[in-house]
């Protein structure tokens, strides 16, 4: 049996260090998965054919079983958001095809195909949640075949060969996260396969599967700053201590003149880096334990999109306190709220479809809010 060498598939390029907005801290790390789907081979009909014909038949009929059920199971290490290496078990099911002869006799063959993967992965990631990637490397295949006949054909000295070696493999396939730890792939990949009687040959297997991130932890939430109580001395005259700071900004996220950010962006612009100026200087001098920065958006987009796009905003806000004011890092408690927290009231801004007006109306939701309470130390 030969498994031919075309078969109009796939092919994605492995895709590698492409650079991304979407970086996250915990890009890194393992990973594992499954895959089901339907396999596919092509019998080389023509040859089978031409050796029945040649060893006397004067007719010959062909019945092929091309397609089977195929999976495999793999587990993987995440190097960065655009590179992995992954390894697993695969097993591409089973094959087969009888031959009817003239005179009256049948020859019929089958292969079992299963074996071990490791490939390089490239990803390159489209949204927060949707990605593209591609993959190329090994395949170490075991395939076992077994032949059979009847009247007067007769089967190979050896009905059952099988035969280990080693093939590249190549494919690729799209990736969608529900959450953080939990992704759907759909992929397309083709094996190069030694079919144990001497021919090479390619296999396809287009497959639907789960992949699990371990160690993806969810950010805690920030811890708000209690107000000082004043301090009495017993018996004797009231001692109140320095009247506390309490300072709270709130900063246009875009749509505005002085807003912080672009629209869908995390970059600090020039005139939100002014406006966070002026609220530091005001914090000289007072003894504070933590200030308390939140990202807000609306609730246009996706949860997991606004929750992401919010965190980078705070983040982004923490980190120019701490370069331009030199605020200790941990000092400052940075999170996102997505758009659980609206300022807009409940149907101010109706609509579903996303237009300019809607954009302009739920504007005062796109915000980051900085808060801060202390005493204030003698100068």
């Amino acid at each position: 049996m030969k498994f031919a060498r075309k078969s109009g598939t796939l092919g994605l390029a492995v895709l590698a260090a492409i650079a991304s907005q979407y970086a996250v801290a915990d890009d890194s790390g393992w990973y594992a998965g499954a895959n089901v789907g339907q396999s596919r081979a092509k019998i080389d009909d023509p040859r089978i054919t031409a050796q029945l014909l040649g060893a006397g038949a004067t007719a010959v009929s062909m019945a092929d079983n091309k397609r089977d059920t195929g999976y495999k199971l793999f587990g993987g290490y995440r190097v960065n958001k655009n590179f992995a290496l992954e390894g697993g078990y695969f097993n591409l099911g089973r094959f087969s095809y009888v031959a009817t002869t003239v005179p009256a006799g049948t020859l019929a063959g089958n292969i079992r195909l299963q074996g071990l993967n490791l490939d390089a992965v490239g990803m390159l990631p489209i949204t927060e949640q949707f990605s593209v990637f591609g993959r190329l490397g090994v395949n170490y295949a075991q395939a076992r075949d077994n032949f059979s006949s009847t009247g007067l054909v007769a089967a190979p000295a050896n009905p059952n060969p099988s035969k280990n070696q080693v093939n590249y493999k190549f494919g690729g396939g799209l990736q969608y996260d529900f959450t953080k730890s939990l992704g759907m792939r759909l992929e397309a990949e083709r094996y190069r396969i030694n079919d144990a009687v001497g021919n090479k040959g390619d296999i396809d297997l287009y497959s639907l599967g789960l992949v699990y991130r371990f160690g993806v932890e969810k950010p805690a939430p920030a811890q708000r700053v209690a107000e000082p109580e004043p301090v009495v001395a017993a018996a004797a005259p009231v001692v109140v201590a320095p009247p506390p700071v309490h300072r709270k900004a709130v900063f246009a996220a875009d749509s505005s003149a002085d807003s912080l950010f672009d629209f869908g962006k995390a970059d600090v612009k020039p005139s939100g880096k002014a406006a966070i100026d002026k609220f530091t200087s005001d914090l000289k001098g007072a003894d504070f334990a933590v200030i308390t920065v939140t990202g807000h958006t609306d609730r246009i987009g996706s949860h997991a999109y606004n929750q992401k796009l919010s965190e980078r905003r705070a983040e982004a806000v923490k980190a120019y306190m701490v370069e331009s004011a030199g605020i200790p890092a941990d000092k400052i408690e940075a999170t996102g709220v997505d758009g659980s927290d609206p300022v807009t009231k409940p149907g101010e801004c109706k609509g579903k479809k996303v237009t300019p007006a809607l954009k302009a109306c739920l504007a005062p939701d796109r915000r980051v809010e900085v808060e801060v309470s202390a005493t204030r130390t003698a100068k």
